[in-house]
């Protein structure tokens, strides 16, 4: 058994490279882009897009969409 503690990067690295080799660079990039934190910041975002909105719009709306016809339905 191994005790030797490694760097996280050289560990991340050796990881990466055998993710490339067993399972290709597409499903090895999809994979890894699963734990991406992303970029921005959602709760601003949202604050701009529902300035206007009034709770009763958005009751509204929710129930406008659920009277469309819904394809296979």
């Amino acid at each position: 058994m191994n005790i030797e503690t490694r760097p996280i990067s050289e560990i991340s690295r050796r990881a990466t490279c055998i993710l490339f080799k067993e399972m290709g660079v597409v499903d090895t990039i999809r994979f890894l882009n699963q734990f991406s934190v992303g970029r921005g910041d959602y709760t601003k975002e949202r604050e701009n897009w529902l300035r206007e909105t009034t709770l009763n719009d958005a009751i509204s709306q929710i129930k406008a969409g659920k009277n469309k016809t819904q394809p296979g339905t």
